[in-house]
């Protein structure tokens, strides 16, 4: 949720991936890429990675193919209005929060059952993918949940040091712009993707709780709570979106799951820094992604993982 890193250019799709659409509830075509290894195999898992807020799903390319290359399936995919699911004209185009999460990633999951049959879900879920995670009427079909920075931007949350920047930012200048051009031209600003004018809307009312966002439901009715996921929130320390209040924030949501936070600090691997996005950049495939992997693998950590993990209990 803030200016992606310059890194190398990601590949459209490697080539053990494949490019697929499917359809939400609604009728929307939504775009993503899938990958698959050869012989079925009920107990492989296949993953699905929910991206951040107007962050394509190539970014996630060489994450997915690692994990691809520990043993499992996995799945990418764009939200409405997003890269490979981006319509001919983002004015006015709607699309919220809550669509990405109950008709985009709900899409996703259903896929997932019917192309891999009897095997075990798994999602990863980054910032706003993380809330996706609990949209999703399906996501009670979720076996394990790791989530990074996955918070859905209440403004107080964000770090002191850097508040009233963001405030400025994202909370002022964002939805200015958005209602000049019909969305928010994040593009061509640097400033992530083209973003649909509900999502903006979303993301920018202040407000602690996530019921009370423009598209958002009564409480009893949002899927968080039916959730049973083994669930594993990690956050970075040099994060300022993802502060310990605002990952424990959603993570309240998930009632019914089995919840740990693992926090980490640049120094505990020996990095200058981390932030929002970088745990999915490839430098870091030896010092961080074996983190989510063998949360994955095992629904545990192994000994010795850097960061301090605590057992999330309810304030």
């Amino acid at each position: 949720m803030s200016s992606l890193e310059t890194f190398p250019p990601l590949p459209t799709a490697s080539n053990t991936a494949f490019a697929f659409q499917e359809r939400a509830g609604d009728g929307y075509l939504l775009g993503g890429f899938c990958w698959r290894h050869a012989l079925p195999d009920n107990t492989r898992p296949v993953v699905i990675i929910n991206a951040a807020t107007s962050v394509r799903c190539n970014y996630y390319a060489r994450f997915a193919q690692y994990l691809f290359s520990h043993g499992f399936d996995v799945m990418t995919y764009d939200y409405r209005g997003i890269g490979e699911s981006r319509p001919a004209s983002m004015r006015y185009f709607k699309a919220s929060w809550t669509d990405w999460g109950s008709l985009d990633f709900e899409a996703i999951v259903q896929r997932a059952v019917r192309e891999f049959p009897g095997q075990p879900i798994d999602v990863v879920g980054h910032s706003f993918g993380g809330c996706a995670a609990g949209l999703a009427s399906s996501a009670t079909r979720v076996r394990r949940l790791v989530t990074v920075g996955a918070q859905f931007a209440y403004w107080r949350d964000y770090a002191a040091d850097s508040r009233w920047q963001l405030l400025g930012k994202w909370h002022v200048v964002m939805p200015v712009l958005t209602r000049l051009f019909g969305y928010f031209p994040g593009k061509r600003l640097g400033w992530l993707e083209d973003t649909p004018a509900g999502v903006v809307h979303d993301w920018t009312t202040r407000t602690a709780t996530y019921e009370l966002r423009p598209s958002g439901k009564a409480a009893g009715d949002l899927p968080f709570a039916r959730v049973k996921a083994q669930t594993l929130a990690i956050s970075l320390t040099d994060d300022p979106f993802g502060t310990i209040p605002a990952i424990e924030r959603l993570l309240s949501y998930f009632k019914a799951s089995e919840r740990s936070h693992l926090r980490i600090a640049p120094a505990d691997i020996d990095a200058a820094q981390i932030g929002h996005f970088a745990f999915f950049h490839n430098r870091f495939q030896q010092r961080l992604w074996p983190i989510a992997l063998q949360w994955l693998q095992q629904g545990q950590l192994a000994e010795g993982t850097p960061g301090c993990l605590k057992a999330f209990s309810e304030a």
